[in-house]
């Protein structure tokens, strides 16, 4: 059996979107609604750890040394 493809970032936030406007809509019934709400919990963690891991992957080049270009992690709001 084929592996499940893990989801994009920007899939994820789209469905997650998806989610907000449907909750926002105010028509669910309260069974769907928890539902909703669970699965857009889900695919927040998902994205927020998504953009950690970016974040901690990018790095800012500062200057060159000896042994070529030293980098250091790339510090983003604080």
């Amino acid at each position: 059996m084929a592996r499940k493809k893990e989801m994009a970032f920007e899939e994820a936030l789209g469905a997650l979107e998806q989610i907000v406007a449907e909750i926002e809509a105010g028509d669910l019934a309260l069974a769907d609604l928890m539902a909703k709400y669970s699965e857009g919990i889900k695919l927040s963690e998902f994205c927020a750890t998504s953009l950690r891991r970016a974040e901690e992957t990018m790095d800012l080049l500062v200057r060159e040394t000896a042994d070529g270009v030293a980098q250091e992690p790339l510090k983003i709001g604080g």
